[in-house]
């Protein structure tokens, strides 16, 4: 029996015997899928693998890599990297996943020690013990700041992770995290609790090491730059939530400035006694704002992204102030590396766009605050992609729960440099759950305007029809807020509102009995909603992405505009349109209603077809009687009560 052959005949021990006899339900595809994650690693593949909702993925791949590990020919000491997009995921994988399969395998012999994990983060997630003591010195005594604030700068005394601190400010977040340059000369370096973890994370002890998307395209550039790698060197990865890698990859590869970065290091350097060379800084970058202002929105206007246009004024502009930045490099050098770095790094930064350049996709962010950022990203990440994650020849475990789109994996291939992969597999899991029996979708034909009344009138009806247990997600805070102030009053049951960074009203709507959650943005992916929680999933709008100036750049390589439209655009709604109904069924005995309020998934209209695609098979109706029959004949009784919710 060869090694592939015995770790495929543990993988049907682990799952038909031992994980049932611990209270797991198992399913076919879930064992498929292990056993292609498998034979991968062994044969050196790429798998693209969609595991639909319900599947078990993180279990599959975290015994497929076991199982490699143990079996393998190779001695030399194994580590395999886990990269996801959330938090939440990391969390579950260190404190829950990893824990139980590490005392399950050793019981049953499969494994002689136990797994060893650890969570790999950026520096600015952790303390540094000289710039803490700094803010902790600032506000003792201080009336201004809250006994919150002050209790949780006072907890990074024992835990450095800022993620697990409660009540720390963004402020106080960005004065004492580990700075950019954190260098040997400081004078606590040797003690320093950050520099310590560091080195813990290298120990051999830990065989599993967990980032996020970013970190890793950061430790693959510094490879490539022959630089200090982030990550120990790895024999197998794992990219889970691949569908958000693409994006990752545009934002490390590309390269951004804040006019106000720049005005905040012409303060560093006035405290580095470089008072006027701060001054001309300064001057310089306002008047290099106002070059840049020409043909931004104006004040009150809707602020989004616009392309940059060269013109001589702009370029002498970005030349001065390039110029002063980099003789203040030279200048403070002396007196601090880290703001040397910093003003350095923002002079390479501005002087992409200085000239004429074929190979950046260059434009101007307009943020809320009116605040200009540069922004420049690569015209090709897909081949940056190739270059610096899969042409190192290592398995790469690819997997998410869309990262099919109508059943065809071309975009994600595409998007994630793959399109010519030789080693590239595709495998599909379905989800096992029962939607053509739980889950009825509607779509009302007579909807003509997604407007604010239209959508407030058509939620009151279906909400009152599913007694409340509602998630509306929408495409636009703005939309959100207007039709929130419409039901507000109008509605028997709890109303909430999740805004940026608002997990206080996901966590109140999930023990909140009857209750009407609005939400956008993060809600849309990644937040569990079991049982009755979710019985009403609304889609206010098709999650079609916004127009931007990469987009722009991209839709030029097409022949037409419909050929953009269909290649690039609908699987993008597609991916996130699942991503979206994907919260309305997380168990086998949950029931729902998903409704579509954009009249352009109406059968008969234009995107009818991509949605239906793009959504599990169930049942239609574009009747409010037929929902309230629907949840009627599947909810029991308590689920009407306010005693709290079921599930």
């Amino acid at each position: 029996m060869t090694s592939m052959e015995k770790a495929h005949a543990q993988t049907e021990h682990i799952f038909r015997d031992l994980f049932p006899a611990h209270g797991l339900t198992v399913r076919p595809a879930q064992i498929e899928l292990c056993h292609e994650m498998i034979d991968a690693m062994f044969l050196g593949r790429i798998p693209l693998c969609d595991a639909g909702v319900g599947i078990g993925k993180t279990h599959a791949y975290l015994v497929a890599s076991l199982l490699w590990q143990k079996h393998r020919p190779d001695s030399v000491p194994f580590t395999l990297t886990i990269s996801t997009s959330s938090v939440a995921l990391q969390n579950a994988i260190v404190k829950e996943y990893i824990p139980f399969l590490s005392e399950v395998l050793q019981k049953d012999g499969i494994l002689d020690k136990p797994i060893r994990s650890i969570i790999r983060k950026g520096r600015e997630r952790y303390a540094c013990d000289l710039r803490l003591a700094a803010r902790q010195a600032a506000v003792m005594g201080s009336g201004r700041i809250s006994d919150e604030r002050r209790t949780a700068l006072s907890a990074l005394d024992e835990n450095i992770d800022l993620d697990e601190t409660t009540g720390l400010s963004a402020f106080d977040r960005a004065q004492v995290c580990v700075p950019s340059l954190c260098s040997t000369h400081c004078p606590i370096y040797h003690g320093c609790r950050y520099q310590q973890y560091l080195a813990t994370a290298k120990r051999e002890e830990f065989n599993v090491q967990i980032c996020n998307h970013n970190y890793l395209l950061a430790d693959t550039m510094r490879r490539r730059q022959e630089n200090r790698p982030l990550l120990k060197d790895y024999q197998i990865l794992i990219v889970d939530e691949a569908h958000k890698l693409a994006e990752a990859a545009r934002q490390m590869y590309g390269d951004t400035l804040a006019l106000g970065e720049i005005l905040a290091l012409c303060a560093s350097l006035e405290k580095e006694h470089c008072a006027m060379l701060g001054r001309r800084l300064r001057a310089g970058t306002l008047a290099l704002a106002e070059a840049f202002k020409e043909g931004q929105p104006e004040p009150g206007q809707k602020n989004g992204q616009q392309p940059f246009v060269w013109t001589p004024e702009r370029r002498r502009a970005v030349m001065a102030t390039t110029a002063l930045l980099r003789r203040a490099a030279r200048t403070v050098r002396v007196h601090s590396q880290g703001t040397a770095y910093e003003l350095e790094r923002a002079a390479e930064t501005l002087s992409l766009f200085s000239e004429e350049r074929s190979d950046r996709i260059r434009y101007i962010q307009t943020g809320r605050d009116e605040e200009l950022t540069l922004c420049a990203v690569h015209r090709d990440t897909p081949a940056l992609l190739a270059r610096d994650l899969w042409r190192a020849g290592k398995p790469a475990i690819l997997t998410s729960g869309t990262l099919a789109v109508g059943g065809s994996f071309a975009c994600a291939r595409q998007r994630l440099g793959l399109e010519h992969n030789t080693r590239c597999r595709e495998f599909t899991a379905l989800s096992p759950f029962d939607y053509e029996r739980n889950c009825l979708l509607y779509l009302p034909s007579d909807l003509a305007r997604a407007n604010v009344d239209a959508v407030s009138k058509r939620l009151r009806q279906l909400i009152g029809a599913a007694h409340g247990h509602a998630l509306v997600l929408f495409t636009s805070y703005i939309l959100m807020s207007e039709v929130c102030q419409k039901l507000k009053g109008a509605l028997p049951f709890p109303l909430l509102e999740a805004w940026r960074g608002n997990q206080q009203a996901v966590a109140q709507f999930k023990v909140l009995p009857n209750a009407v959650l609005c939400a956008a943005g993060p809600c849309w992916e990644g937040i569990d909603f079991p049982g009755d929680m979710v019985s009403l999933l609304v889609i206010v709008r098709l999650p079609f992405p916004t127009p931007n100036p990469a987009r722009d750049e991209e839709k030029a390589q097409y022949s037409g505009l419909r050929e953009y439209i269909n290649a690039a655009i609908v699987p993008e709604m597609q991916t996130k349109l699942r991503q979206g109904a994907g919260r309305a069924i997380r168990t086998e005995t949950d029931t729902c209603v998903i409704a579509i309020l954009d009249r352009r998934a109406a059968p008969g209209a234009h995107y009818h077809d991509a949605v239906r695609r793009a959504l599990p098979p169930c049942p239609l109706t574009n009747s409010i009687a037929e929902v309230e029959r629907f949840i009627r004949s599947r909810k029991r009784p308590e689920y009407y009560g306010l005693e709290g919710k079921s599930g």
